[in-house]
């Protein structure tokens, strides 16, 4: 009796977002006693990881969404470049007014959630497909706004970038100076919106029926559940969390150009299945793409803080988690089907 317990334990989906915890924790210690000469162990070395992926982290909590019905989004990224150079242009070349360039930017990531979404879920297209043509609409787009860079001036948009929630912890200087760690509004953002979707899915009935959709949609569909229209809402969610999630990128790079966020809907993927998200559906959380987003950060702080390494490790090490994470839930697929 006992060791069925434990084997429902070790199947279960905590096991998994214990692997990513105890991964972050080992890779993160590591880091602090390799680089402790070099401040890896400083508390504002540590709140960067969320400073640099805030973005990233409210476009994996949307993909973490639709990969729980069984659906993917790829257009993330050049939804994310279209809405920074749509926020530069507006604010730079046309003077639209700051909170009104922000409204329409948001409005971008609602609008490829719409039409992604009514594709998906009513016209039963597959979501790479579909997503994949809003890859190169979104990238197109962007280039036909402007092949170059426009850097944001835009003296209110500035100082949201700017502006700094100072911590009463942090370092202290050579010359023996207290420096206070911080965080940007981005990061408040970010963390609000990990909350507030890990709430949506555990505790309201949305979230039930995605996890349902994405379990069996046959079984969905025989206990009265609006599949097509769950669908729906879901890469609509989706597509608001793109454009949010662009505008935080935005505020860090205080630009729009064609080239920006190549490789971000990959990132955003490969968080989200670190974290625990399965691939054909049914299982994930925001809290473990939280850590998959923090794995992420963390092997990029590692490679530049090392110095001598290309920057294409970061991509390296994270397909090689990414293949083994994959592994991992295959192994805990198969073991669950055999416990039934």
């Amino acid at each position: 009796m006992k060791a069925n317990v434990q084997k429902k334990k070790m199947t279960g989906n905590g096991f998994l977002l214990l692997i990513t915890i105890a991964l972050f924790v080992v890779m993160y210690v590591a880091g602090m006693i390799v680089f402790a000469d070099k401040g890896f162990a400083k508390p504002q070395m540590f709140l960067n990881l969320f400073v640099s992926n805030a973005g990233l982290l409210v476009i994996a909590c949307g993909l973490t969404i639709v990969m729980i019905t069984g659906g993917i989004d790829i257009s993330v990224g050049s939804v994310t470049a279209l809405v920074c150079m749509v926020l530069a242009d507006l604010m730079e070349n046309k003077g639209v007014n700051t909170y009104v360039a922000v409204l329409v930017a948001l409005l971008i990531g609602v609008a490829f959630g719409i039409v992604q979404g009514f594709l998906v879920a009513y016209l039963d297209i597959q979501p790479f497909i579909v997503t994949l043509a809003g890859m190169f609409f979104g990238r197109g787009l962007t280039a036909i706004i402007s092949t170059d860079m426009i850097s944001i001036k835009n003296e209110l948009f500035l100082k949201w970038a700017n502006y700094r929630f100072y911590m009463p912890f942090g370092s202290t200087s050579k010359k023996g100076k207290f420096i206070p760690a911080y965080i940007p509004p981005t990061v408040v953002i970010a963390l609000i919106v990990v909350v507030l979707i890990a709430v949506l899915l555990k505790y309201r009935k949305f979230g039930r029926k995605l996890y349902a959709i994405g379990g069996n949609r046959q079984s969905a569909l025989m206990m009265g559940l609006n599949v097509k229209k769950t669908i729906f809402n879901a890469y609509v969610l989706d597509g608001f969390l793109a454009g949010l999630g662009g505008f935080l990128f935005c505020l860090n790079s205080c630009a729009g150009f064609v080239e920006q966020a190549k490789g971000l809907e990959m990132d955003a993927i490969s968080s989200a299945v670190i974290g625990g998200t399965l691939l054909s559906g049914g299982v994930g959380t925001p809290i473990g793409t939280l850590f998959g987003v923090l794995i992420k950060g963390t092997i990029s702080s590692l490679i530049t803080t090392q110095g001598t390494l290309s920057s294409w490790w970061t991509r390296i090490i994270l397909s090689a988690l990414l293949c083994f994470f994959i592994i991992i839930q295959s192994v805990v697929a198969s073991m669950k089907k055999k416990n039934k």
